[in-house]
């Protein structure tokens, strides 16, 4: 890649950072963002052509988004949805694949039946950030978005195993059922398997090594390439996106035991603005490739174009659609289990499941990852139109789906799960009772009573605030807010006297930064309670 081009892609990436800042304000998932801007892009004319080797573009984009996604996966959650999330990670993403592959065939002239099957793969995932994106902020059931986030967590290993094999029947012309089954089983338990040490072998270097903030947070960053690069290896190959997904669940769980608040507090930002990054940076590429693409497909008119897309995305949204309903409730119908343990889904919850298939950067990074030719110097066939097809699907869904997904929750009178609410109160009123009685054992000897007495009133006031009833002085939820917002406009005007005194000379620039994340950390307390009451 020339030097040229990387200071294209850097300057289009800053553009869309800058418009990233729109959508806050606007309240647009920048997933949508993201996809426009690619579009935006493919429209400036005079702009370089970026090629990217297949196999590197898997290797930079694939490993820390589903590390990322992992990480923030709920497994005691995940395992007790484990068979929705598997109706939908597995069943209807192969359902969803054979459907648009046959579509796809069918309704598109020279499309043979192995490109279809890949087509059908790259898009039958839904995506782990497009997901939470489109739902965050929204007041939904707390079991709806850990479906949601589980599916997108496993379908991509479903959806990519299922595009290797249809890879290896287009180079071959010939595919044969059971084998196919034999080596699905093989690559998956292997993914995990390896996952699974990778996860052990991160956990123990974190625990033997120091606290370290930087350190720490670059090995969360080495873990998942090291996971992918093992299990892709030649002689083993087996399932990259499991043996990463595996070993971020596996670490996320013992995250409190290998990182101290520092080390938590900086990957979590680091990571948050390397996803942002590779999501900008992958639509910008295929902002680049577009008009490269369109060439190559130029045989068929721009409107053809569109109208294949159509019917692709439209295949993609009902096969979903048609999964999810039965998924749902004929496993009621089958097992007196079932129906006793779980209460019975509402339609409308089943429904805004159904609209979530939000496809993103996974299908988008899974079509530039083709291969251009097989090792006999073949071309693969229809490779340009199956991107353009790829990049349709996913403006279709994140743009029609995901800005209708708010007004649908609204309509159809989605509520959230006032359960939650309860649990998190009563694990506040337990932590502060607990911590109230450990003081009064282990400190009330050797200590100044008044030190005694600030260190409780902190606790003692949580679990007053916790113990109000209506009607008892307790504070409403405007007031609450309104309290909040007062401390911050405090927290504020600390900002203003520490840099009046910083242009006085009246402090070093060391207290300064001491100060300053003192208060940062203040803020970023008071802004989670602010989204919480929100």
């Amino acid at each position: 890649m020339h030097l040229e081009n990387i200071t294209v892609i850097l300057l289009l990436l800053a553009v869309v950072t800058a418009l990233a800042e729109i959508t806050d304000r606007v309240k647009i998932p920048y997933p949508v963002l993201l996809v426009l801007a690619g579009i935006a892009i493919s429209l400036i004319p005079d702009l370089p052509s970026v090629e990217m080797n297949p196999e590197v573009m898997f290797l930079i984009f694939l490993p820390p988004a589903l590390y990322s996604a992992a990480w923030t996966t709920s497994w005691p959650e995940f395992k007790a949805n484990i068979r929705s999330i598997s109706l939908l990670a597995v069943g209807c993403v192969l359902f969803t694949t054979t459907v648009v592959a046959a579509i796809a065939h069918y309704a598109i002239p020279g499309f043979g039946w192995p490109e279809s099957f890949v087509l059908g793969a790259i898009i039958s995932p839904p995506d782990a950030v497009a997901a939470t994106a489109a739902t965050v902020g929204l007041k939904v059931p707390k079991r709806l978005i850990t479906i949601l986030e589980g599916e997108s967590l496993v379908n991509d290993a479903t959806g990519l195993i299922a595009m290797r094999y249809a890879i290896a029947a287009t180079a071959s012309g010939t595919f044969i059922f059971w084998l196919a089954g034999i080596n699905f089983v093989y690559v998956a338990a292997g993914g995990i398997l390896i996952g699974w040490a990778v996860g052990w072998l991160f956990y123990w270097i974190h625990k033997m090594t120091p606290d370290n903030p930087t350190t720490d947070t670059t090995m969360t960053f080495i873990a998942p390439y090291v996971a992918y690069v093992i299990a892709e290896a030649k002689h083993i190959h087996v399932s990259g996106v499991l043996a990463v997904v595996t070993c971020g669940l596996f670490l996320s769980q013992r995250s409190s035991q290998i990182f101290k608040h520092g080390a938590r507090m900086q990957a979590w930002a680091t990571w948050d603005t390397v996803i942002f990054i590779l999501n900008g940076l992958i639509f910008v590429l295929i902002g680049l490739q577009l008009p490269h693409i369109l060439f190559n497909i130029s045989q068929h008119s721009f409107g053809t174009l569109l109208w294949y897309g159509a019917v692709v995305s439209l295949a993609t949204i009902l096969s979903r659609i048609i999964w999810v309903y039965p998924g749902a409730y004929l496993p009621r119908l089958l097992s007196r289990r079932i129906r006793e343990r779980e209460p019975r889904p509402p339609a409308r919850n089943v429904f805004i499941v159904a609209w979530s298939g939000m496809r993103g950067v996974v299908s988008l990074a899974a079509a530039l990852a083709l291969p251009i030719a097989f090792s006999d110097g073949t071309m693969f066939p229809n490779r340009d139109l199956i991107i353009f097809l790829t990049f349709a699907v996913i403006f279709s869904t994140l743009v029609f789906q995901g800005m209708t997904l708010p007004v649908l929750i609204k309509r159809l009178g989605v509520q959230p799960d006032i359960s939650s609410k309860e649990v998190e109160d009563k694990a506040r009123y337990a932590m502060a009772a607990a911590l109230i009685e450990h003081i009064e054992e282990n400190f009330s000897l050797g200590v100044d009573e008044t030190i005694l007495n600030r260190i409780k009133l902190k606790y003692e006031l949580r679990i007053q605030r916790l113990n109000q009833e209506e009607g008892s002085g307790k504070l409403t939820d405007d007031q609450i807010k309104n309290f909040l917002e007062m401390q911050r406009a405090l927290i504020n005007q600390e900002r203003v006297f520490l840099d009046e005194m910083r242009k006085k000379g009246e402090l070093s620039d060391e207290v300064l930064r001491k100060i300053e994340r003192e208060l940062d950390l203040e803020e970023s307390r008071l802004m989670l309670e602010l989204e919480e009451g929100d």
